[in-house]
């Protein structure tokens, strides 16, 4: 006898009796997921400064970040140690007894800067332990109280730093935990991570490990996401999932891994030590800037990083610490409620399921007569077109964005306000998937294209847990949920198949939306085709939904069919329309007007000019990635391009004699020259400058740090090398210069002077190194890394280029 053959306006998962109200009916109890889902990965409202005592209150610590945050406090710097003060005398108020660790130490991590060398650096941490009653372990609070070279520092971290400080006045004021608790305010982050190098060395309270927690701020809004684990944190992650409001997922740790970047965490994993990386992301704009003040701090963000922290160092302080070890990472992701953990074991499993449930589904619409074999085959293929599409389309839209904003090419990370620009990428990809699927659904049923969807979905899902697998929940579970789903709406009729694909959609937003949500701050608009390529998927998860706004494929004649081709391209229009309306949203939002940079010098008065536009990065203040490793992230420079590349530089010849200028250049142009406000008070003497020229035809603003580094009552920061050396008891090398003739005049005719060394004690058997290093990243955001010098052992390699 046969299937009975299935008519094609009925070729699809879905088939309701009255198709507009199931459209309503899933649309709306989608909306009401997404709204659950994106609330997981929010912050909490921040607690008044009148919250009880027992627990973290964003207002009280907000008193704190006003104080740290005033002006760049450098590591080494007098407003450096006003801050080391404040910290000590704050834990003494609480009862405590802090100490200073003031000790030189090599930089931690693998810092690009000092590639083919070792950094030093003289650091100066505070340190303060909370005994336990019976401890089986320490519980590391760490946080660094010093800022970048242009920044207050008020996020990053005067966050950090706060939050212990209030989280050691709750403990202060409750009863003793079991285990120790130890607060360490590491020094000289920012340069070359040598404060939690030198605790983790030669403090004696980290010789026996320990749990960190590392608290961080690259932004200065965002829910605070747990985005790094020590490796096997199966153990961990079960007791980070009893937090107030847990926001992480294993991929972030999987993707953060890969990348080139350090933080104080890393110091303490290469010991051997376990724990958490916390820190929110969103407002990057800031980052680094001389606009990261208290005043752009939100502080529902603070709350949720300071409450989180104080509610994990609670649990952790009442547990057997060695018992959390284990043999492998756990699988986890936030939902509405809380955070969904599995093991890692189950990846693979879910991963080979997932794929047989589709290719279960694709048999089963097969002989349902919902779609031929040939059609199948088709609509996995062409599924790959929106995969594609979407994000070169984010790519397209952002490079349109520069050429309409050109300074956001400055930009490292986001602007100041991405929120449209966001929505618009996201309306971006919904023209595409809509406008793929009108197309295609006629001619090669839904069914087809939904199975395709899923399809890939698992195919991604099996990639990820063979080369990824933190990330492999991503595709398997909603593959997975989307292919059962569909069985069960092929099997039923009427509302019951309605309702089994919106569950199935239901799932895929859970698992995907709050992943787009993330990392569209993690990876900003610069690589806004990662996040268009996840709401891609998603999209693609819901095809089934996405079918019921759209008129029945097929069975329609004449004008009625003419109508329906018409209607079908309504959810195309609407997206695209809403993503036109988003862009021309964003430049009508520019960031607000700037004040003029805080000081960037220790014990002088001198501010740089205001920025150039209103909502635009600041010339020359420190873009660079957090602390990249070899190969990635800072970069030396001489100075930078007009069109914001890269002007390497070179050494000049060794010579002998004098040397009336140890570490200074000079500039005869003069501060009106470069658009800065003149400052008498240091007007002609040495100094270092960090030089941006602007390619869009705007003038660049210099920073000027202290006058002449290394000499007499004045304290070298970070210890690094980079320049050419000489031979124990021979010449001495000198610093490099721009490129091309050093005596060439410069363009506006005006005579260039090269960096002049200082003598370096040699050791015997070695060479010395002296000179300046100026840091940046490859977007041409240049900034200056302190006086640096290093010792090399063995025969001098003579001078070299960089």
């Amino acid at each position: 006898m046969g299937v009975p053959r299935i008519e094609a306006a009925s070729r699809a998962l879905a088939r309701p009796t009255h198709r507009v109200g199931a459209a309503l009916l899933a649309v709306v109890l989608l909306l009401f997921v997404a709204v659950a889902a994106q609330q997981s990965v929010q912050p909490p409202g921040a607690r008044a400064v009148d919250a009880p005592a027992a627990e973290f209150s964003a207002g009280r610590a907000f008193q704190q970040v006003q104080a740290i945050g005033t002006q760049p406090h450098v590591a080494g710097s007098a407003p450096a140690d006003a801050v080391r003060e404040r910290l000590l005398t704050t834990l003494r108020g609480l009862g405590l007894s802090p100490e200073v660790q003031d000790t030189v130490s090599v930089q931690g991590g693998e810092l690009s800067a000092s590639a083919g060398g070792s950094g030093l650096a003289r650091v100066r941490n505070v340190v303060t332990l909370l005994p336990g009653t019976a401890s089986t372990g320490r519980i590391f609070l760490v946080a660094h109280y010093d800022s970048a070279q242009v920044s207050p520092g008020g996020n990053d971290d005067g966050a950090g730093t706060a939050a212990i400080l209030e989280i050691a006045r709750a403990l202060a004021a409750g009863p003793r935990l079991r285990n120790d608790v130890v607060l360490v305010l590491t020094d000289a982050e920012e340069a070359c991570l040598c404060g939690a190098k030198a605790f983790v060395d030669q403090h004696p309270l980290a010789r026996d490990g320990g749990v960190v927690l590392n608290l961080e701020a690259r932004g200065s809004t965002g829910p605070a996401i747990m985005f790094e684990t020590a490796t096997d944190n199966a153990g961990l992650t079960g007791v980070y999932a009893e937090a107030p409001r847990p926001v992480g997922t294993s991929f972030a740790v999987e993707v953060y891994r890969l990348l080139p970047n350090d933080t104080d965490f890393t110091p303490f994993l290469d010991a051997g030590f376990t724990g958490f990386n916390s820190a929110y992301i969103d407002g990057s704009a800031v980052y680094h800037a001389p606009t990261d003040t208290p005043a752009t701090m939100d502080r529902d963000s603070l709350q949720h990083l300071g409450a989180n922290t104080l509610a994990l160092t609670r649990e952790l302080g009442g547990r057997e610490l060695p018992a959390l070890r284990s043999d492998g990472d756990a699988v986890y992701f936030p939902v509405p409620g809380g955070l969904a953990v599995y093991p890692g074991s189950l990846t693979w499993p879910l991963a080979a399921l997932a794929l047989l449930a589709v290719l279960a589904l694709a048999w089963l619409a097969r002989r349902r007569g919902l779609a031929t074999g040939a059609r199948l085959a088709g609509g996995f293929g062409l599924a790959l077109v929106p995969l594609v599409a979407a994000p070169v389309a984010a790519q397209l839209l952002w490079a349109m964005l520069k050429v309409i904003r050109p300074g956001y090419a400055a930009q490292l990370i986001d602007p100041y306000r991405p929120f449209w620009y966001r929505l618009a990428i996201l309306a971006l990809t919904a023209t595409i998937v809509f406008a793929w699927y009108a197309l295609l659904r006629r001619r090669m049923s839904p069914a087809a294209l939904a199975v395709g969807g899923l399809g890939w979905l698992a195919v991604l899902g099996l990639a990820l847990a063979a080369f990824a697998p933190g990330g492999s929940y991503l595709a398997a579970l909603p593959a997975l949920a989307g292919a059962l789903a569909g069985i069960v709406a092929v099997l039923l009729r009427g509302w019951w198949s309605v309702l089994a694909v919106t569950v199935g959609a239901a799932v895929a937003v859970v698992v995907l939306l709050p992943t787009v949500v993330m990392f569209f701050p993690a990876l900003g608009l610069a690589l806004g085709a990662a996040s268009a390529f996840f709401a891609t998927l998603l999209a693609l998860a819901t095809l089934p939904i996405v079918d019921l706004l759209h008129p029945e494929a097929g069975g329609q004649r004449g004008m009625v069919a003419l109508r329906a081709r018409r209607l079908g391209g309504l959810p195309t229009l609407v997206a695209a329309l809403t993503a036109v309306a988003c862009v021309g949203r964003g430049p009508l939002r520019p960031g607000p007007p700037l004040p003029h940079p805080p000081d960037v010098r220790p014990g002088h008065g001198h501010r740089p000019g205001a920025l150039a536009e209103p909502g635009e990065q600041a010339a020359g203040v420190d873009r660079s990635v957090r602390h990249g490793r070899a190969g990635a992230g800072h970069r030396d420079l001489a100075g930078v391009r007009p069109g914001g590349g890269v002007e390497r530089t070179r050494p000049a010849r060794a010579t002998a004699g004098p040397d009336p200028d140890p570490v200074g250049q000079h500039d005869d142009r003069g501060p009106a020259h470069r658009g800065l406000p003149a400052d008498p008070a240091t007007s002609g003497t040495p100094d270092h400058r960090a030089r941006q020229r602007r390619g869009d035809g705007q003038r660049g603003h210099g920073l000027r740090p202290s006058g002449a580094h290394g000499q007499e009552g004045r304290r070298t920061v970070g210890l690094r090398l980079r320049l050419p050396c000489a031979p124990a008891g021979g010449h001495r090398g000198e610093a490099h210069r721009p490129r091309g003739d050093p005596a060439a005049p410069a363009r506006d005719g005006r005579q260039r002077r090269a960096v002049r060394p200082a003598r370096l004690p040699a050791p015997a058997g070695g060479c010395r190194h002296r000179g300046v290093t100026q840091l940046g990243d490859a977007r041409g955001g240049a900034h200056l890394h302190a006086v640096t010098a290093s010792v090399r052992a063995g025969p001098c390699p003579g001078p070299t280029r960089t």
